[in-house]
């Protein structure tokens, strides 16, 4: 009968520690959860998984690379063409030159 009526009136040592551990544990879960850690794991165990996510990764990774840098080259000639309209004195000269090594590159070798 003592042990059930402390029990009620304030929790022993080792209910106190169950209840913190529990605590911990039911955080520990979440965190687990948050971190995708199951999703990990099933990468580790099926490698041939892994291989293709990173496969078609670095496959969209260098188009869209080569997408902007077509993007950017492109840009940088229409802007190089627009600055050898303007006659300017010494820079006109160099870059109409380079405008036109770039549009016979194109001639020569079209893609």
């Amino acid at each position: 009968m003592e042990a059930s009526a402390s029990l009620g009136k304030e929790p022993s040592p080792l209910q106190s520690t169950l209840e913190t551990l529990t605590e911990r544990i039911d955080r520990l879960a979440v965190d687990m959860e948050k971190a995708e850690l199951k999703e990990y794991v099933n990468l580790m165990r099926r490698p041939w998984g892994l291989i293709w996510r990173n496969f078609v990764s670095g496959l969209f990774r260098g188009i869209g690379i080569a997408l902007g840098f077509t993007f950017f080259a492109a840009t940088i000639v229409w802007l190089l063409q627009l600055l050898g309209a303007l006659n300017l004195p010494v820079v006109g000269d160099y870059i109409a030159d380079i405008v036109r090594i770039v549009q016979r590159q194109l001639e020569i070798n079209p893609y």
